[in-house]
């Protein structure tokens, strides 16, 4: 499996803004000085040698993630605005022939997560055909309202692909066979009108990707069969939105603090925790501050074997 994030941030788009950008510009020419770069040859290496902040932008596209099993074939977690950039990719193949058959699936239906299904362009090309797997009875009619009348100047029913749905709602209890050697699984979560994670697994890896859910320590108790769905996990992509104190202050907001993210993964024995749906406000200094600050955090912690990263759009995991 290849899987690769397209969008990152929760709850609302945030570009980077002039003066955050001028900023970074002013940081790193700070350090080209400080380097004594003057040769063209020595840009890469010293681009390479910048932290996190300053080498990136961790992204301002909401969730989006691609998982490309390894016969080739596409599936799409959530379709926010990441995912517009990933259809011009599309576009530039069988998609732009009418030739394209993509998996899309949905941990749930606000805003940021199905958002920019509007703007993907493989949608408004007869002869691509988009299967539509939802937990949710009422998939179609929620992706017809965000179109309908005044909100959108297209409707969704109109758009020229052909669109299948399939109800998963039995792989909260039985894997979903998608290929031979490929299924899924699902698991709900707690977030205000209900979410779900997506468990992959192929040739004895498994990838889950579990946003928009609040764990405390109280949740993790009442939640029967959290440790058999996560544990053990190859890559695990989490809702990590919060500061342990935001997450006092915005209990039922249906989001989980960095802190308990990196407990829960640790308790787990996840290899890899990738903290993902990041706070819109905060700049990407913050984000890595918070990031920085999870790491001191699980070092507290006895026995630690996950590594933790935070996500930013791009990022390519293969397994």
């Amino acid at each position: 499996m290849r899987i690769q994030l397209w969008g990152v941030r929760g709850s609302l788009p945030s570009p980077i803004n002039n003066e955050e950008y001028t900023g970074k510009i002013k940081r790193i020419l700070d350090s080209a000085v400080l380097k004594g770069l003057k040769k063209k040859e020595d840009i890469d290496a010293f681009i390479a040698s910048l932290p996190d902040e300053l080498r990136y932008i961790f992204g301002g596209d909401t969730t989006c993630v691609t998982i490309t099993s390894d016969s080739g074939k596409i599936y799409i977690i959530d379709c926010c605005t990441g995912l517009r950039r990933f259809g011009n990719v599309l576009m530039e193949g069988d998609c732009a022939k009418g030739k394209g058959i993509l998996n899309i699936m949905f941990t749930h239906n606000h805003w940021d997560h199905i958002q920019g299904l509007p703007f993907f362009r493989p949608i408004y090309v007869p002869g691509n055909i988009l299967n539509f797997y939802s937990p949710y009875k009422n998939q179609q009619q929620n992706l017809e309202n965000q179109m309908s009348s005044p909100y959108f100047p297209a409707t969704f029913s109109g758009t020229a692909a052909t669109k299948n749905y399939i109800n998963i709602e039995n792989a909260l209890h039985t894997p979903l066979k998608l290929e031979d050697d490929l299924e899924i699984s699902i698991f709900p979560l707690k977030h205000p009108q209900g979410c779900f994670a997506y468990k992959f697994r192929q040739n004895r890896k498994e990838f889950i990707f579990a946003t928009d859910t609040e764990f405390t320590g109280e949740a993790i108790e009442q939640l029967k069969g959290t440790t058999d769905f996560f544990k053990n996990a190859d890559i695990l992509v989490l809702d990590s939105q919060y500061t342990l104190d935001e997450a006092f202050l915005k209990v039922d907001w249906g989001h989980t603090s960095y802190t308990m993210a990196v407990n829960c993964a640790i308790n787990w024995n996840v290899k890899k925790l990738v903290m993902t749906h990041h706070e819109p406000a905060y700049s990407d200094d913050i984000l890595q501050e918070n990031y920085l600050l999870a790491l001191e955090h699980a070092k507290q912690m006895t026995d630690v074997n996950t590594e933790i990263l935070l996500a930013r759009e791009g990022m390519i995991f293969d397994l």
